[in-house]
């Protein structure tokens, strides 16, 4: 088995709801992103699955939230914009894309700030 793993980031704003503390006031954070995908095996060329198209994917995904107040963007208009939530809705686009009898999303952890985050896998 193989692992794959890019890192990228972006900056955006949130407010959590219903939470009672000062993280329900607006605010910005540079959050990093970070995708494990793995590989049963390699491919014809000795790859498990190309980490520069893996990496632009995810940019796109995550050009959604880029500079935007991520309480203002679907689904998280609805839902509460959390880490947790952020990591699950990245992960379900990316498998999407990505998951084949081969290649599967293992892993994507988003971080708040460089010792806050969370993690979602299946």
């Amino acid at each position: 088995m193989y692992e794959v793993v890019i890192k990228t980031e972006f900056s955006a704003a949130h407010q959590l709801r219903c939470y009672d503390g000062k993280y329900e006031n607006l605010h910005g954070h540079n959050w990093t992103v970070q995708v494990t995908v793995e590989a049963k095996d390699l491919d014809e060329i000795g790859v498990g699955v190309d980490f520069v198209h893996l990496k632009k994917k995810t940019e796109e995904i995550i050009a959604q939230l880029d500079y935007q107040n991520i309480n203002e963007v679907p689904p998280f208009d609805q839902q509460n914009p959390s880490a947790e939530n952020i990591a699950r809705w990245l992960f379900q686009q990316l498998a999407l894309e990505f998951n084949s009898e081969r290649v599967r999303v293992r892993r994507v952890q988003i971080n708040e700030m460089p010792n806050c985050g969370a993690a979602y896998f299946e």
